[in-house]
């Protein structure tokens, strides 16, 4: 890999870059756990449940809160008492703008967090990215794999709180550009694929090549899928390049966890999928955590001990094994960090992907939000007056 910089000179005054890293939060401990439920089951951009009103409130997602955050509680306390999303995620942001400091020299930035559901909230993120006088947000989704029902609903969230702050008369100060996707960055692939290297070189040498790297996302309802969610289709490609990566070096699937609720969500559910390779003879299994930056409940909890540990009892046959979480693997850190640089010194402009809705779209905000983050761009001014542009090319 080759670094080729660029000089060029600007006369504008520099101003203040904020990065809001965009992610759906979880709760630190047991009190903020129903209401991060509530929000949660609130957002119909991410769970389409059927709402009963009851005049200007919403009765299912205040009773199915309720009634799941005693189990939700129980299974936070099996991995520490809460969340260390927050933890990870400031860990992650501060290293990033650490380094993006040195591809960028001299570039005034400052990283912060928001969450769909838990605090420090994404409307509340951007209230204070205000009040610290920053110039110019970019809005940096942490699901390398864009989904309506997760970036889109982040950025929706957004879009809302920006039109709502100027029909109150206090518009924002602040511009904004978006990194929206990236499902198939390089370093992400090379990323995941230490990961999987550094765990299988910790099983028998014989058994390497035997072992089913089985890539798990969080699922989909079918509902959102067949409305025509891009999310699978840039999952299966993140795992492509992971597999090239890798040399295609052991045999893969990908499989979908996390369902809630009776409705049809998108298939094969990783544990059925992991009964059905053990009974298939299939005994050596690698859980692999690909849409997912950092640990949470899904791998500490879900994977980690209902996937590995309670399936080990259940198949005492079965040698089932995670790989390692990205959390501050320093590809990791390095992939994020030349895709915000990047972002930096080629202008701010999403691809066009990001203007297009669904086909079968039915979100009235899905539209104006899409035009308004596609046709955003970096003011003058966001690099020093004298600053070196970074592009990559092999060699």
């Amino acid at each position: 890999m080759q670094t080729i910089l660029r000089r060029f000179h600007s006369t504008t005054p520099q101003k203040k870059v904020g990065v809001l890293m965009l992610n759906l939060g979880g709760p630190e401990n047991s009190a903020a756990v129903h209401p991060f439920l509530l929000r949660l089951f609130s957002d119909r951009d991410l769970i389409p449940l059927p709402f009963l009103q009851g005049g200007k409130t919403n009765l299912l997602p205040k009773f199915i809160a309720k009634r799941r955050t005693p189990k939700i509680i129980e299974q936070y306390n099996k991995i520490g008492g809460g969340s260390p999303i927050k933890m990870w995620s400031e860990r992650q942001g501060q290293l990033m703008v650490e380094r993006v400091r040195e591809l960028c020299p001299g570039v005034d930035i400052s990283n912060y967090i928001g969450f769909s559901y838990a605090e420090p909230l994404n409307e509340d993120a951007l209230d204070k990215m205000e009040e610290d006088g920053i110039d110019h947000c970019v809005a940096f989704t942490q699901y390398p794999q864009y989904s309506c029902s997760t970036t889109g609903a982040s950025f929706n969230g957004l879009y809302r709180h920006i039109v709502k702050r100027q029909k109150e008369g206090r518009p924002f100060n602040m511009t904004f550009s978006a990194i929206d996707r990236w499902a198939t960055e390089p370093l992400l692939a090379k990323a995941f694929a230490d990961l999987i290297r550094e765990q299988l070189d910790e099983v028998d040498p014989k058994l390497r090549n035997k072992f089913v790297l089985l890539f798990s996302a969080h699922s989909l309802p079918m509902s959102v899928v067949n409305r025509g969610d891009p999310y699978p289709q840039e999952v299966a490609a993140t795992v492509q390049k992971v597999m090239e990566e890798l040399g295609f070096s052991n045999p893969w699937r990908l499989v979908w966890q996390s369902k809630v609720g009776p409705s049809a969500w998108l298939g094969a559910q990783t544990d059925d999928a992991i009964k059905g390779l053990v009974k298939n003879g299939n005994k050596n299994i690698m859980l692999v955590p690909i849409a997912f930056t950092s640990d949470h409940i899904e791998t500490l909890f879900e994977m980690d001990i209902e996937y590995v540990a309670d399936m080990k009892k259940e198949m005492p046959e079965a040698n089932i094994v995670r790989c390692g979480s990205l959390n501050d693997h320093p590809v990791f850190i390095e992939c994020i960090s030349q895709l915000l640089a990047g972002h930096l010194t080629t202008g701010g402009k999403t691809i066009p992907q990001m203007g297009l809705r669904c086909p079968m779209c039915t979100n009235p905000t899905c539209g104006p939000m899409r035009g308004f983050f596609s046709s955003r761009s970096l003011p003058g001014g966001v690099l020093p007056n004298e600053c070196s542009e970074m592009k990559q090319s092999s060699g």
